[in-house]
């Protein structure tokens, strides 16, 4: 299995600084945090590790070097590789110029039943990336996934979300699985497995090595596809918005004052 993860800025600590003047983020002005729903994600690959033994997790990423942080986190809970895809090419890369990158990466690795990600990143919010693999590597996908409900050699059965309900779907494998926040919450880190993997460092080109790091050149990726040059997306504007308090408004008890406040609210959108 591959698990498709991100170390994503933290969006609740978002300041004035958060972007650059390009219209990227500024990650250096943020703490960095494991997507949370990647972590979903990883927690359903371990699960079917757990119920077949002698699987294998290798958990991929993309970013700069602190991103080996996420996969030592990914080892604390049982996975048992890490890819590092890092490359200054590979910056500015929107959802298409990452997806290319990643599936250039997962090439490289080659032997995969599954791919399982998050559905979305909480710093972009697309829910693109995903799909974007699954299409470049021409896999079935299954998105907005919330629970695994079994697993064979050669099929998958997953229960997903859809407007108004659920559905349970199957697929052939290998496919790529998209995993929602309301699947099962991550196990924490063990306490064995940290004490394992604390010093383990990426390392560049080594087939041998616990996490390894891989560049452009180490996945064949062609550099006008990569990073901002392979990015069609375009930040025009970024304006900062501070909410203010108002003047506040007293209501009696009467219906129409209730009646009267309703329609201002309707009439300026702030609800309906």
């Amino acid at each position: 299995m591959i698990v498709l993860a991100k170390q994503v800025p933290d969006t609740r600590n978002v300041g004035k600084d958060a972007m650059k003047a390009d219209g990227t983020i500024n990650r250096a002005a943020l703490p960095a945090i494991f997507n949370p729903e990647d972590l979903n994600a990883l927690e359903q690959a371990l699960r079917i590790k757990d119920k077949f033994p002698g699987s294998t997790i290798i958990v991929l990423t993309m970013g700069p070097g602190r991103a080996s942080d996420l996969l030592r986190d990914s080892l604390f809970r049982g996975a048992d590789e890490g890819v590092l895809l890092s490359d200054r090419a590979f910056a500015g890369a929107d959802t298409l110029a990452t997806s290319y990158a990643l599936s250039t990466a997962i090439k490289k690795i080659g032997d995969y039943d599954l791919i399982l990600g998050g559905r979305q990143a909480i710093d972009g919010d697309t829910a693109q990336v995903g799909p974007q693999v699954a299409e470049k590597l021409g896999l079935p996908q299954i998105t907005y996934s919330e629970e695994i409900i079994n697993i064979t050699a050669d099929q998958i059965k997953v229960r997903r979300l859809i407007k108004g309900g659920v559905e349970v779907v199957t697929s052939p494998l290998p496919c790529l699985v998209t995993i929602t926040g309301t699947a099962g919450e991550a196990r924490p880190q063990n306490a064995k497995r940290v004490m394992q993997y604390k010093n383990t460092v990426a390392v560049k080109d080594d087939d041998n090595a616990v996490i390894k790091e891989w560049d452009t050149a180490s996945v064949n990726a062609e550099i006008e596809k990569c990073g901002l040059s392979g990015s069609p997306t375009r930040v025009k504007h970024v304006e900062n918005i501070v909410f203010q308090a108002k003047d506040s408004q007293r209501l009696g008890s009467s219906d129409n004052e209730i009646e009267g406040l309703m329609i201002e609210l309707l009439n300026n959108h702030t609800i309906g």
